[in-house]
C-alpha cells in the first residue's frame, strides 16, 4: 500500500472510517455534520495522496478497495494513538507538578514526616520536594518571610496573623540531664526554688516555646538560672545533656528518636510543662496553592 507521508488531518481520517463503517455518504455526511461535497472532496484528498482509490463508487452502492481496506487499518490504528496521547496529555495537565519548599527539624524529618512523605510522594509523584532542616523555632518566621511554603514546628501560644496551623502530633517538654554525673537531687526535685537551683548548670534554647515556657517555669520558682550554654536545635542540647554539661528541656519526640537517649535521665519536675502542639505552618492567603493545598490536606489526611 502508498504510504501516507503528508501531514496528519485527524478529520479526513475520521470521515474515512465513518464512510468505511457506513458504506453510504448521505448517511456518513449526516453523522460527522459535513455537506456531501464536502465529504467528497475530502476523500478524494485522501485518494491522491495515497495515489490509490480507497472507495468503489456507483450509483447504488459503496464499497472498500483492496487499498481501502489496507487503508482503513491504518487509519484506525492511527486514530486510536492519537485519542490515546490525547488523554495522556490530559491526564498530564491534570497531574499537579512543581515544586515546594518544607522547613523542620532534623528530628521531625526521620520520624513523622516520613509517612506524610512517603504517602504525599504516592499520590502526587511530580511534584518535587525541597527539604530544608534547622531550629524549629524559626518555623514559623521562615513561613512569614517566604522563604519556605511550609514549615513544621510547635504552635505558639499566640499564632501570628495571617499564618494557618494544623496539628499533627502532641509531644511532652521533659527536664533532661546525664546519667551521669547526677546533677539534680531528690530534694531539689521535690523543691525547686531560688536557693535550691543556683548552681544547676543549664542548657537552654536560644528562643522559641521551650525557651518561654521554660524561662516562665523558673520565673514561678524564683529560679535566677545559671545558665551554662544557649544553643539553636533540640539534638544540641541533647548532645550537650549527654556530656554532662548541665540539664535542659526538650520536646519527648525528640528523645524518642534520639541516638543519644540511652545517655539520658528524665526528671520527673512538678508541675509539668505545657506539652507541646508540633504541625504544620503556612501562610493563609498561599493554602488557594494548589501545591500547597495538597501537602496540607494529605497531612491532614495522615494525622495519627
Amino acid at each position: 500500500m502508498p504510504i501516507y507521508e503528508t501531514q496528519m488531518d485527524t478529520h479526513a481520517l475520521s470521515l474515512f472510517l465513518s464512510l468505511a463503517d457506513n458504506l453510504h455518504f448521505g448517511k456518513t455526511s449526516r453523522e460527522q455534520h459535513v455537506s456531501p461535497s464536502a465529504l467528497s472532496r475530502s476523500i478524494k484528498q485522501l485518494e491522491d495522496e495515497v495515489g490509490a482509490p480507497l472507495f468503489v463508487r456507483d450509483n447504488r452502492s459503496v464499497r472498500l478497495t483492496r487499498e481501502g481496506q489496507q487503508f482503513r487499518e491504518y487509519a484506525s490504528n492511527v486514530m486510536n494513538g492519537w485519542q490515546a496521547i490525547r488523554q495522556t496529555f490530559k491526564q498530564d495537565q491534570l497531574v499537579l507538578h512543581g515544586e515546594l519548599s518544607l522547613y523542620c527539624s532534623v528530628t521531625a524529618s526521620y520520624s513523622f514526616l516520613y509517612e506524610i512523605l512517603s504517602s504525599f510522594r504516592q499520590d502526587y509523584p511530580r511534584i518535587e520536594m525541597k527539604l530544608h532542616t534547622g531550629d524549629p523555632a524559626k518555623a514559623v518566621e521562615r513561613v512569614q518571610q517566604g522563604l519556605e511554603d511550609l514549615a513544621i514546628g510547635a504552635r505558639p501560644d499566640n499564632l501570628p496573623a495571617g499564618v494557618e496551623f494544623q496539628s499533627i502530633t502532641r509531644s511532652a517538654l521533659r527536664f533532661i540531664g546525664p546519667q551521669s554525673p547526677q546533677l539534680l537531687s531528690d530534694e531539689q526535685l521535690k523543691n525547686p526554688g531560688a536557693e535550691s537551683w543556683q548552681d544547676v548548670p543549664l542548657i537552654l534554647s536560644e528562643e522559641g516555646l521551650a525557651r518561654t515556657r521554660t524561662d516562665r517555669w523558673l520565673k514561678h520558682h524564683n529560679i535566677k538560672p545559671r545558665i551554662y550554654a544557649q544553643v539553636s536545635g533540640n539534638e544540641a542540647i541533647v548532645s550537650m545533656v549527654s556530656l554532662g554539661f548541665g540539664i535542659g528541656v526538650v520536646p519527648q519526640i525528640v528523645l524518642d528518636n534520639s541516638p543519644l537517649a540511652a545517655r539520658i535521665r528524665l526528671y520527673d519536675i512538678q508541675p509539668p510543662l505545657t506539652e507541646y502542639d508540633i504541625g504544620l505552618f503556612a501562610l493563609q492567603k498561599r493554602l488557594k496553592d494548589p501545591l500547597i493545598a495538597a501537602f496540607w490536606n494529605r497531612s491532614s489526611e495522615s494525622r495519627p
